[in-house]
């Protein structure tokens, strides 16, 4: 039986699994707030009600998360789906995201999504987490209205369906360290059957792209071959852009790369400034298995995969970034400064780009109420995570400290005693500044919830000080609705405090527990002056490379840019503290330029000069 979907449906297409989460802005100064308030700043992980996992349900493991998005613009709205979400968001500006529980829809959700936007018809293509495909198909997602039709494929991991414009369709598909990325072309008309076109396209080539090397900052002691997964496809100014993520979605230097072709079939010719999607440094790493998608105004969007891997490997968030095409048709994002506040999607001028407000909250000395237990992470490679339980700290007066509130490490987490409205988190700010956002990151501690919940809850109270005396509500969320695990709230208008109080009411699980307290504004002293004595040293293995620099004075740490040219300088790692760096993800072949800066909560020095790197 032949169904013809035609100019009236909806597309997308689903295989892994994941979780994941969306961030917007403004909250009303002390108002209570019971939804969530239209912003119209945003910061990465973002800020969404993310879904209770099922994988791992097994091991009694409970936690959010949110993964390889699919995001599509369809008659000048947005819909973003997400692995095993039970459902998918919508947003009419790509900032603010509210949750459509469809009326059909898979068992445990839907495994890597994808989804195509047909001359404004939707066309949902949702793989079952077994990995067989059938289509969903709707005119109506904003209702949640969609009709199955019958399998057509199987065995298909992390697919990517696409309609040229002349209607020949293609679905990529490959999930794996050895395999390739592949193609094969279907009948859109004729429920999308095969049509007997399959290709091989594309495959790693880890000794010639550092980026592509296995392992947290691409080394792993035994195992050398990445995953290759995720793809997608974009077509910009008649050229296909297709894109695949590597090396392993758990590691911090997950990203995107990019091969060109002139044809949705090929050849593809890999793209010289790779990866396009790359943020390895900073609070949350990883920027890998996403998707393109096209804003109404003609400004490109990456959403992409970061890694949380807190309670599980694939405990995972979303981000979003800007994407470019420059004039040599290279495609690129803009991720620098990428977990700090960034102007919304409909800023005329600087839309993604990083706002200025920096962080605050960095090493504050922080109080709390009681502690469970406070826990230190690390992630080396796929098998050994290390797991330490911090000893418990007080001051003289006998107050219990917790640093690992602000540390900027999300696999550190600290976990209160209760989860009632005696739980406190106090920071004292190690300058005195102009609050503008804060970004609270909730950990999820044997919440014993293993699907979507609805109905749950995030509620608060958040005060300032100048003194630690007289203290004034700034964000009141008492008596909220919002379940926002991944909180971030922008105040109505700047307040100057050397003190924040954060006094829980109520949040989802047994226990209160956070991983990061944020607090973003600017500091009333002066930024950090130019960093000096910049050396690079390429390694005889090309794909690595060491830098160092003197020391900053008063800097909370530095922003490594490096690309293809002085003008081509597409990507940065952003790290604290240190003043050497290590890097294993240099392209072999190619030659670099590097540039450095140095931040604190004052703002951003000048650049060094560009150093060129054969």
């Amino acid at each position: 039986m032949k169904i013809n979907m035609k100019d009236t449906v909806l597309f997308c297409i689903s295989l892994c699994f994941v979780v994941f989460q969306s961030c917007t802005t403004k909250e009303s100064l002390k108002k209570v707030s019971k939804e969530k308030p239209l912003l119209d700043t945003y910061c990465n992980p973002l800020d969404i009600d993310y879904t209770y996992m099922v994988y791992n349900s097994s091991k009694n493991k409970s936690y959010r998360s949110g993964a390889d998005p699919a995001v599509i613009e369809f008659k000048g709205e947005y819909y973003m789906f997400v692995t095993r979400s039970f459902g998918y968001w919508h947003s009419k500006d790509l900032t603010n995201w509210k949750f459509i529980k469809p009326k059909q829809w898979f068992f445990e959700g839907s495994n890597a999504p994808t989804a195509f936007n047909y001359k404004d018809s939707l066309v949902y293509f949702a793989g079952d987490p077994a990995g067989y495909g059938s289509i969903l198909y709707s005119d109506n997602p904003k209702e949640g209205m969609w009709t199955p039709t019958a399998s057509i494929s199987k065995n298909i991991q992390d697919s990517e369906l696409f309609i040229d414009d002349d209607g020949k369709t293609y679905l990529y598909w490959g999930s794996s360290n050895l395999h390739p990325i592949r193609v094969k072309m279907l009948n859109k008309d004729d429920r999308f059957l095969e049509i007997g076109v399959k290709k091989e396209l594309i495959n790693l080539k880890e000794d010639e792209h550092g980026w592509e090397r296995f392992g947290e900052n691409n080394f792993h002691p035994t195992l050398k071959e990445g995953y290759m997964e995720g793809a997608s496809m974009t077509k910009h100014n008649g050229k296909y852009y297709l894109q695949y993520a590597a090396p392993g979605t758990q590691f911090n230097v997950y990203a995107d790369g990019v091969y060109i072709g002139d044809s949705p079939l090929g050849p593809f010719r890999y793209m010289k400034s790779n990866p396009m999607s790359f943020k390895p440094g900073g609070f949350t790493n990883g920027a890998g298995h996403g998707i393109t998608v096209k804003q109404t105004n003609g400004q490109y969007w990456h959403f992409a995969t970061m890694a949380l891997a807190s309670n599980a490997q694939w405990e995972r968030r979303l981000c979003m970034f800007p994407t470019y095409f420059d004039e040599d048709g290279l495609m690129y994002t803009n991720t620098e400064y990428g977990d700090y506040p960034r102007f919304g999607a409909n800023h005329p001028t600087k839309a993604g780009e990083h706002n200025g407000w920096m962080l605050l909250s960095y090493k504050g000395d922080v109080k709390v109420s009681s502690s469970l237990k406070q826990v230190e992470k690390f992630t080396s490679n796929d098998d050994d995570v290390q797991i330490n339980e911090l000893p418990i700290q007080k001051d003289a007066d006998g107050s219990i400290l917790s640093s690992v509130l602000t540390d900027e490490n999300p696999k550190t987490f600290w976990v209160a005693e209760a989860n009632n409205d005696k739980q406190w988190i106090q920071i004292e700010l190690k300058n005195k500044g102009n609050i503008h956002a804060i970004q609270l990151n909730f950990h999820d501690h044997e919440s014993g919830i293993y699907t979507r919940v609805e109905g749950l809850k995030h509620q608060f109270l958040i005060e300032s000080s100048l003194d630690g005396k007289v203290w004034e509500t700034i964000v009141d969320r008492s008596k909220s609705n919002i379940d926002a695990p991944n909180a971030y709230i922008v105040l109505d208008k700047p307040v100057s405090a050397n003190y924040v109080r954060y006094t829980n009411v109520s949040v989802p699980g047994a226990n209160f527990a956070m991983s990061e307290f944020r607090v973003f504004g600017l500091g009333f002293g002066e930024k950090p002056t130019k960093v000096s004595n910049f050396i690079i040293k390429r390694a005889q293995d090309r794909r690595d490379v060491s830098l160092s620099w003197n020391v900053t004075p008063n800097a909370q740490g530095y922003n490594i840019r490096w690309g293809i040219s002085p003008d081509k300088l597409y990507h940065s790692w952003l790290i604290y503290d240190v003043n050497s760096h290590f890097m294993r993800s240099l392209d072999r072949d190619t030659s670099y330029y590097f540039t450095i800066e140095s931040f604190n909560e004052n703002g951003i020095s000048e650049k060094s000069e560009v150093l060129y790197v054969e």
